[in-house]
């Protein structure tokens, strides 16, 4: 698939947190509900620190030397840069999540992403065009700009699904391995979409666009606003990028690009899988087909193959 170039300024958007500091544990724990939630909006993984962040920004040096400037986004918190090039940490700005809730501080603080993604194209001096990083989300080969914005629309990777059965179980509420296609029903039947058709947006970067956030957020402030009232994730809100999606390809200013250029280990794999089968998805982010390499729990994952780390460096390396 030929995907035309994008000339725009193009920043990326990576939300960062240690929930290892001592600090922000304590405060999360203060106000971690006392009464029960979905186990996945209260898993310790989510708020650990291994590294990631370094082979995010590394691979977006190598890969995507054309981003613009990069925001991360953290909670009273600096990550160490120090072992990175100036070159590169010259582009980088810490951004507080004070800012990005400006109005809002009576929400804070939040430990939730979905909140703190309702609220990116918040960020003072951000691009209209962006791409948002989960810090576990690494390039892996070269990026050029035509292959996540063809002109202004976003190129969007991943698939159409039905998930009816998910929406209409009242079990799956407590489920939390569908805490995500919860909130993704959602985010597509707030933009006019059903759950028996609905685009699972790959985990990889999400190529966004300022205004159409904010023109959302002015069409849907009641949802926005409940949105970010949850500190803790819960199956009553929606994906963010997923509305922005919908939003997209509604207009018919999304192109979906259909070409298996990523990958993903999901937490948990290690365990489901054959070790060899899991290996041998480490050995595929060497070749050059493949952009996106996504490790949802990176301890998990070097704990069955001490390797990982090795096959990262190797995937992020220009």
């Amino acid at each position: 698939m030929q995907i035309a170039s994008s000339t725009a300024r193009i920043d990326a958007v990576i939300t960062w947190v240690d929930g290892g500091d001592p600090l922000h544990r304590a405060k999360r724990q203060h106000y971690q509900p006392r009464v029960a939630l979905n186990a996945n909006a209260t898993n310790p993984h989510r708020w650990a620190c291994n590294d990631e962040l370094s082979y995010c920004l590394r691979s977006i040096a190598n890969h995507a030397p054309w981003i613009a400037r990069i925001w991360i986004i953290t909670d009273a918190q600096t990550p160490d840069l120090s072992r990175l090039p100036p070159a590169l940490t010259d582009r980088i700005t810490i951004v507080d999540h004070l800012t990005v809730f400006a109005g809002h501080e009576d929400v804070l603080p939040t430990f939730n992403s979905l909140a703190i993604e309702t609220l990116l194209w918040r960020i003072p001096g951000l691009a209209e065009h962006f791409v948002y990083f989960n810090d576990d989300v690494f390039l892996t080969g070269p990026l050029a700009p035509g292959h996540v914005f063809c002109g202004d629309a976003p190129v969007l990777r991943g698939n159409w699904v039905d998930h009816r059965a998910i929406a209409a179980d009242p079990a799956s509420r407590d489920d939390p391995t569908l805490l995500h296609p919860l909130t993704q029903i959602n985010a597509a039947m707030l933009a006019g979409f059903g759950a028996d058709r609905l685009f699972r947006a790959a985990h990889v970067v999400h190529p966004l666009r300022r205004s159409v956030l904010a023109r959302l957020y002015d069409q849907h402030r009641s949802a926005f606003l409940a949105n970010i009232s949850h500190r803790f994730r819960c199956v009553s809100q929606f994906l963010p990028q997923g509305l922005h999606n919908h939003a997209c390809i509604a207009a018919g200013d999304a192109v979906l690009h259909t070409v298996e250029d990523h990958l993903h280990l999901r937490t948990g794999a290690v365990h489901d899988y054959p070790l060899p089968d899991v290996r041998a998805l480490l050995a595929c982010a060497l070749q050059p087909q493949f952009k996106f390499l996504c490790v949802n729990d990176l301890p998990q994952v070097e704990a069955a193959i001490p390797e990982t780390r090795d096959w990262i460096e190797r995937a992020i390396a220009a």
